[in-house]
């Protein structure tokens, strides 16, 4: 059995001691086997060792922050596994693969938002991409009311989902679990089609879990072929204030459970409690139900059956 949790955006604010912007998630990261998070902002030397003092084991970098080779090579020198960008395409594509009790857990991450930095190329750094194309449909009822707004329509850009399932069988192949990763959406409840897409494409690859960043708002939770996508586990620590850490046992008998957390007025992360936390996971019951997933809540804790 590993253990993994997993939070959101991480950007670290100007502080003398960026390390104590977690110190009160410790208690829910000291008992995980492996700890991740969507690392989108300038990384530094102290920004390196406030992840590892916290006990972050790998990082997503496929983001729209820039992470340029001289701010990889940080992660490198504080033993921070990272995943989604390199110094060429291959590098980009190749997961991060990290070993616990015995089984090596690969995570591998790509953007659907377009970077400040290029997309990798064969021969010149950059992020892993999945981006997605937009068109716009009439609504059905626009004959009978002018000036209604068009319905939007999304999908992945062909080649990028294909090196994404290529990415992802390959993973799975040489490596017990994969994790992907998947910086896409918009702020808000609804998901795009893109998304939905890319998410089932992953698990029908081979995924064990997708976790999906970057709306700043917390998605849907959907459990399909058994295996969950958090279309977005919101904030961690960045500008926005909510998020979610989800732990996940893999194993013979897998689950999924969310903690709701929030930054709060001292700049801290902290997990939420009583009615705030009911209220949040209530949320994500609501949402998540649109996607045909039952979500539990009970004394702060939300439990999503998987693996059934």
């Amino acid at each position: 059995m590993i253990t993994l949790v997993l939070g959101g955006d991480v950007g670290f604010p100007a502080r003398t001691t960026p390390s104590a912007a977690f110190e009160r998630l410790n208690p829910l990261l000291d008992g995980a086997d492996l700890r991740f998070v969507n690392l989108e902002g300038p990384v530094d030397a102290a920004a390196a060792e406030a992840l590892k003092a916290t006990g972050i084991d790998v990082v997503s970098v496929a983001n729209d922050a820039p992470h340029s080779p001289p701010a990889l090579a940080v992660l490198d020198q504080a033993g921070i596994a990272y995943c989604g960008a390199g110094a060429n395409l291959e590098a980009a594509h190749a997961p991060a693969v990290l070993e616990r009790s015995g089984r090596k857990v690969a995570f591998l991450a790509y953007t659907s938002i377009r970077a400040h930095g290029q997309a990798a190329q064969a021969d010149s750094p950059g992020v892993a991409q999945a981006f997605a194309t937009t068109a716009y449909q009439p609504d059905p009822r626009v004959g009978e009311i002018p000036g209604r707004p068009p319905l939007v329509r999304t999908a992945p850009v062909p080649e990028h989902l294909a090196r994404l399932v290529a990415d992802v069988k390959r993973a799975k192949a040489e490596n017990d679990h994969v994790v992907v990763a998947m910086h896409w959406g918009l702020p808000g409840p609804d998901l795009a089609e893109y998304q939905v897409a890319y998410g089932h494409a992953a698990l029908d690859a081979g995924a064990d879990l997708v976790a999906g960043h970057g709306p700043q708002t917390i998605q849907a939770v959907e459990v399909y072929r058994r295996r969950p996508i958090l279309y977005s586990l919101g904030n961690l620590l960045s500008a926005r204030p909510d998020g979610l850490l989800a732990g996940c046992m893999f194993g013979a008998e897998p689950r999924l459970e969310l903690i709701p957390v929030r930054r709060n007025v001292g700049n801290q992360c902290e997990p939420l409690a009583g009615d705030e936390a009911d209220k949040v996971l209530r949320y994500v019951a609501e949402v998540s139900a649109l996607r045909s997933t039952p979500v539990s809540v009970q004394s702060g804790i939300a439990s999503v059956p998987v693996g059934a």
